[in-house]
């Protein structure tokens, strides 16, 4: 056991002087988590900005309306002039802008039908209708406010009431509205957390350790054909513990990979409590100890470095995509069969009840018992075929 254990400090050792293979291994955990920090951790989905023309720079309505625009926090507003928005347009840096009429708040004013003119680029892209939509919904509810304000004044004619008064009486029933309307929506989601990090955060796991640790069989493969494991055979250390060491070091990189990434999801997205991240840790070492095996199986039968690359890329793409890693397979279907041949699919399901569903061990028996199955028949493989010296045993 103490000459398995100076083979797993060796590896480890050797790992951590490796400066390449550690910025890879320790530095890409912390690559993918600020990519999921960036895409998950924001509140607003879409930004945009509204390339504007105004043709009515000293009207009152027309800057009711950009300031409108400007108060949409998922909104910029860049103002253009004409040949400015000519040239964008002709160039294509800009796929759609708005332009505001020269009578735009003399018509506005006096109730009479004006309109907006949307130039575009072939159908002004996605971020361009989107645009579209909401500076027509805000002129919509700027024409609103002022037809309401006009009737009012009508209504009060003769009445003493000043126009200045039935202003600022419309604008503040209108803002009142705004910050406490009478019709209020809200959502309800079913079959699955709007936070999309909890849907992806186990397929990121999985498939970030089972290509590190697949992807080490490379440097076994090399160890092999350079003589360094047939000279550590001349010391006192048998093939056995040899291979315990190797395996017991592939178990111990990829959970250290594994710990970092999860470790920061717990403390910048507080997806755990200490109780679920200790399960996640658990599942997370047993799945790690599957692809350690499965390493080992890979260096066993490539014959050169670059036989175990690809071997490794196809094998785990091929359980990533089986395995729905990062989409959900309907039950029933001719893919939900062939995914039951991924220890992906046993793993993510395990991760995903504890994260997604708040489950507990007892949840994911069956898939810990597959999991560890894997285990045994990954390390009886490989113990079989595990060659020190090229050509032997």
């Amino acid at each position: 056991m103490v000459r398995v254990l100076a083979i797993t400090l060796r590896e480890v050792r050797s790992y951590l002087r490796d400066r390449a293979d550690l910025a890879f291994s320790l530095l890409l955990p912390v690559a993918i988590f600020a990519l999921m920090y960036g895409a998950f951790s924001g509140q607003t989905l879409f930004k945009g900005t509204a390339y504007i023309v105004n043709g009515d720079p000293g009207g009152t309505c027309s800057q009711l309306l950009i300031d409108s625009l400007k108060e949409m926090d998922n909104l910029e507003v860049d103002l253009l002039t004409g040949q400015e928005a000519t040239a964008k347009l002709d160039n294509s840096t800009v796929l759609l802008v708005t332009y505001i009429p020269q009578d735009f708040s003399y018509q506005l004013s006096r109730g009479w039908p004006t309109q907006l003119t949307f130039r575009q680029r072939g159908n002004g892209g996605l971020e361009g209708q989107i645009v579209s939509s909401l500076v027509r919904s805000a002129a919509d509810r700027l024409s609103q406010e002022i037809q309401i304000e006009r009737q009012v004044q009508r209504a009060l004619i003769g009445k003493g009431v000043g126009k200045e008064n039935v202003t600022t009486a419309v604008q503040n029933l209108l803002e009142r509205e705004q910050e406490s309307p009478i019709v209020k929506v809200s959502e309800k989601v079913t079959g699955g957390g709007t936070n999309l990090i909890y849907q992806f955060l186990p397929g990121i796991i999985t498939m970030f350790v089972l290509f590190a640790i697949t992807m080490s069989s490379r440097s076994l493969v090399e160890e092999r054909k350079k003589g360094t494991l047939e000279r550590l055979l001349t010391t006192q250390l048998s093939i056995g513990q040899l291979y315990a060491g190797k395996f017991l070091a592939g178990v111990s990189r990829g959970f250290i990979q594994t710990l970092i990434l999860l470790l920061l999801a717990y403390m910048v997205f507080q997806l755990f409590t200490p109780l679920s991240l200790l399960t996640v840790l658990l599942i997370a070492l047993l799945f790690t100890a599957a692809a350690s095996a499965l390493g080992l199986v890979i260096a066993s039968v490539a014959h050169t470095e670059d036989q175990a690359a690809w071997i490794s890329v196809f094998f785990t793409m091929a359980t990533v995509m089986l395995g729905g890693t990062f989409f959900e397979i309907s039950e029933g279907s001719a893919l939900y069969a062939a995914s039951r041949l991924s220890m992906n699919s046993y793993v993510n399901d395990a991760l995903k009840t504890i994260i997604t569903r708040g489950g507990t061990l007892g949840d994911v028996t069956f898939d810990l018992a597959v999991l560890a199955g894997i285990v045994v028949v990954g390390l009886g493989l490989s113990r079989i075929l595990f060659r020190a010296i090229p050509g032997g045993r």
